[in-house]
């Protein structure tokens, strides 16, 4: 009997024991959450703030995300890109454009002097005479068999013939488009029959000569190339993205081009990752690039640059200086004024543009913040400064 009750007696002072070792650790948590907001709110003078160098100001909303930068080349769509080739075998005689000029649409770029291009001509006016020819037949036999004099299939051969002659202008007339010839050229030499060798090359868009690739004096083969041509109305980023970052970057995310104010939007994403460097292939198309380029001298075609990649946020976050963000222990704050002083709250940088940083987390519009003196707060919430 009496080791009965030893044993309840010893039972009851482990659960004594336990109950105040659970009070113990209770208070002690506690102390330390009350601990933790203590140190989390700072109580500062107004005079100490302004020695301090503090500056205020509002958080700003931001609708956008910079995700990764990436390099990028720029490159000409291939529908803005021409060859100005010789149509016709023959001497240069004169070349009107130098690399870097701006051209015009129909303007004379180069003139050759072509012994093709006379064959060509004659073989043209010789048909616009036999049409005219059998125009004359065409109109006489229109009037016969109206008036019923000759025979219907008559009338079908000079029809069939007639045919025939203005398919033969119309080939000529073709010929010597492509050869190069215009259609004010061509009119004078039906009018005049005078015919001439010297072949005028013209610019067939508006754009810029980027390579020229013969010199007077030289003899050319047919379809021997002159010039390139390019119109910079529009240009494309050809931008290299990390396989880790595929599934970030999709179809119409703006694309910043790292020390310009210049901004492209992505319009395609490459179907296969590049086997050598393990990146996918993304365009970005930079509008109106023409204006931008004679506004700001940094983009230019060929050029390799780096690129931020930005994405529109449905999330709330917002855009501060650097300067505002302390770190400690790995961790990201700011410092939120309040009526005594500041409160010390922890954010997470989403990224960095410049020299702002977008951030997110329990924050106000409203709130103020210090945007410069964070180093000195930073000291003082750590006890690192005299009061």
């Amino acid at each position: 009997m009496k080791l009965i009750i030893k044993s309840k007696r010893k039972v009851q002072a482990s659960r004594h024991k336990a109950i105040v070792i659970v009070c113990l650790l209770l208070t002690s948590l506690a102390h330390s959450a009350q601990t933790v907001a203590i140190e989390n709110t700072m109580t500062i003078n107004p005079e100490v703030i302004n020695n301090l160098g503090i500056v205020l100001g509002k958080l700003t909303p931001a609708k956008q995300i910079p995700l990764l930068t990436a390099p990028a080349k720029v490159v000409i769509p291939p529908t803005h890109e021409y060859i100005v080739s010789a149509s016709q075998a023959g001497l240069i005689t004169q070349l009107n454009a130098a690399l870097g000029d701006t051209v015009k649409k129909g303007q004379v770029l180069a003139q050759l002097n072509s012994p093709d291009l006379l064959s060509m001509q004659r073989l043209y006016l010789k048909a616009v005479s036999e049409m005219q020819l059998s125009e004359f037949s065409y109109q006489r036999d229109q009037k016969l068999v109206a008036e019923g004099v000759i025979a219907e299939r008559r009338w079908q051969e000079t029809i069939s013939l007639h045919n025939t002659f203005v398919s033969e202008v119309n080939e000529h007339k073709q010929l010597l488009e492509i050869s190069g010839m215009t259609n004010e050229e061509i009119n004078k030499l039906t009018k005049t029959r005078q015919l001439s060798s010297q072949l005028s090359v013209h610019a067939p868009i508006s754009g810029v000569v980027m390579d020229r690739m013969a010199v007077a004096g030289e003899r050319m083969d047919i379809l021997a190339p002159l010039y390139r041509i390019a119109n910079l109305d529009e240009l494309w980023l050809e931008i290299n993205i990390p396989h880790e970052h595929i599934g970030q970057i999709k179809v119409g995310d703006q694309v910043h081009i790292e020390n310009s104010p210049i901004y492209a939007e992505i319009t395609l994403l490459g179907q296969s990752v590049n086997p050598e460097n393990q990146t996918l292939l993304a365009r970005a198309t930079i509008k109106d690039s023409k204006n931008l380029m004679k506004q700001h001298a940094s983009v230019r075609a060929g050029q390799s640059i780096n690129t931020q990649i930005i994405q529109a946020s449905d999330n709330a976050v917002f855009k501060v200086p650097n300067t505002a963000i302390a770190q400690k222990d790995g961790l990201a704050y700011i410092f939120i004024r309040t009526q005594d002083g500041f409160t010390v709250s922890a954010i997470t940088v989403i990224g960095k543009q410049g020299d702002e940083s977008i951030i997110s987390g329990n924050l106000s519009q409203d709130e103020s913040i210090a945007i410069k003196g964070a180093v000195a707060l930073k000291a003082n919430w750590l006890g690192l400064g005299a009061e």
